[in-house]
């Protein structure tokens, strides 16, 4: 893949946290596959290319297809709130980057969460817990904190709210991906339709095969 590719394939991923953050405040649940994916790209911190973090496009497919919603024309298929999340996501990202201690801590937690997985599953209550005591302890400390809506009863909800953290920093974790390939916030007033573009090829493909 070249390097937009690539690129759009992290920003995507960024777009996927935003909208399981909103599904799960609102819903209450996700399917688990879609909670496996978040944290394994969690996990993958060294990979060959950008697809590798989130295995195939089509475990991006809600990503692709969330970003062509927000950055389309059709203002009926926004979500404002997907749309906080993705610029916080962002923000937050690179408040992360400017805090050498901060990636330290989070970069042992998230190594000592894939062990704790390994002899539970990636998707325990107890990995995923772990997982939001990290994001609590640092991607909330460097503020401001990513305001979540939805129903009351789901964010007061401990295994949901921990599911919320969890997402987040998949979230956080490609927002680095996508700065590490060239992906800068300008990109998303200048660079809409081209990530459009890519992002519906990219649907497509996965639609033939």
């Amino acid at each position: 893949m070249n390097q937009f590719e690539q690129r759009t394939i992290a920003f995507a991923g960024i777009f996927r946290a935003a909208a399981l953050t909103n599904i799960l405040a609102n819903e209450g649940s996700i399917a688990e596959d879609q909670l496996r994916i978040s944290i394994e790209s969690i996990f993958n911190t060294d990979p060959e290319e950008a697809l590798e973090v989130f295995g195939s496009l089509e475990n991006l497919s809600l990503g692709l297809q969330t970003m062509i919603y927000q950055f389309g024309k059709n203002t009926d298929f926004r979500n404002i709130d997907v749309a906080r999340y993705v610029v916080g996501i962002l923000f937050l990202e690179r408040r992360l980057m400017k805090n050498p201690q901060m990636l330290e801590t989070l970069s042992s937690g998230v190594e000592l969460a894939a062990r704790q997985s390994e002899h539970f599953t990636v998707t325990h209550e107890n990995v995923i817990a772990n997982i939001a005591d990290l994001y609590s302890r640092t991607i909330s400390e460097l503020g401001p904190r990513i305001m979540v809506n939805g129903e009351q009863h789901h964010l007061t909800n401990t295994t949901i709210s921990n599911k919320i953290r969890a997402v987040l920093l998949a979230g956080i974790r490609s927002a680095v991906l996508w700065q590490q390939l060239g992906g800068r916030r300008w990109h998303i007033l200048f660079q809409r339709n081209r990530y459009i573009q890519e992002a519906e090829k990219m649907l497509n493909s996965t639609t033939v095969n």
